[in-house]
């Protein structure tokens, strides 16, 4: 069976993500709501889907979110069952009738093939009240290769769109990044364990960004970035082996422009950058990395 892991904080937009649950076509799943000691108590709405699918509500006394993300997402999976698959579905987020229905479906195409399954997305950009065109994936894709093509841009990925098994969480659990930015990136390089992502893009989660959650705001942009700079640290040290010597020096080039996006680059940096690219070497990048390392020397 399917738990459907539910932090909850903010009201604004959380009736739609109940009602899209009370929409799904197959109801073989359970709802864990874990209440982050909101200051808006979610009862009232909560009475209005009672009997509309199956869920258990339960409210922390101490906010933990504001101290730490990913420990409330623990503290929320801890109030599920036995259930043997997890998704974290984000209080502003939906989906389609047909996610749960479709994920059943499809069983048996990734059952003992797949620690991870992802669907279709389209995000919801609640500022320009727009919604983007659907983004798909190859049916049978790399952990390494999705990660590649998020850097290159050519796709986008967050938490709610994933399936994942409880096995794979147990083992490796969630990296305690400030904010939880890139604590997914990091969960879906490590929860497939050596297997591949199982993609259904026929069914669809809405991804919604606003003011009121953390991608959608300014103010710690700052954070964001040296968080995003950690996080690649970790990817280059924990699972370089993963990606081929191209995407090696890819990711070698995107955490370099990382760092120069938002500040100049410290000498452990630079020594960091300059042995993997020795490591991993390939003339051109290697030669083209001296060359800044000289430019930026003299800058100073």
């Amino acid at each position: 069976m399917l738990a459907i892991i539910l932090p909850y904080y903010k009201i604004s937009f959380f009736e739609e993500t109940l009602q899209s649950l009370a929409n799904q076509t197959d109801k073989r799943f359970k709802v864990y709501i874990g209440d982050d000691a909101s200051l808006e108590s979610p009862t009232v709405l909560l009475a209005k889907y009672k009997g509309k699918f199956d869920f258990l509500y339960h409210r922390f006394n101490e906010n933990l979110g504001g101290k730490s993300l990913t420990k409330q997402w623990e503290r929320c999976i801890a109030l599920s069952g036995d259930e043997e698959w997890l998704m974290i579905l984000g209080d502003d987020d939906y989906l389609d009738s047909s996610v749960v229905a479709s994920w059943y479906t499809n069983f048996e195409s990734f059952k003992d093939q797949s620690n991870v399954v992802r669907f279709g997305t389209k995000v919801v950009q609640q500022e320009s009240n727009t919604i983007s065109a659907i983004h798909t994936h190859p049916v049978w894709e790399s952990a390494s290769d999705s990660f590649v093509r998020i850097v290159k841009g050519v796709t986008r990925s967050s938490l709610s769109e994933y399936i994942f098994s409880r096995a794979s969480y147990k083992k490796y659990g969630f990296k305690n990044y400030p904010l939880a930015w890139c604590s997914d990136y990091k969960a879906f390089l490590d929860f497939p364990d050596g297997k591949l992502i199982y993609s259904i893009n026929e069914a669809i989660v809405y991804f919604r960004i606003s003011s009121f959650n953390i991608s959608g705001q300014q103010e710690n942009n700052n954070l964001k970035n040296e968080t995003s700079i950690l996080f690649y640290q970790d990817v280059i040290k924990e699972r370089i082996e993963m990606f081929t010597k191209e995407q090696k020096l890819e990711l070698m080039m995107a955490y370099e422009v990382l760092i120069k996006k938002s500040r100049k680059l410290k000498v452990e940096e630079w020594i960091f950058i300059i042995k993997r690219y020795i490591i991993y070497f390939s003339l051109v990048p290697f030669l083209k990395s001296i060359r800044r390392v000289i430019i930026s020397i003299l800058k100073k």
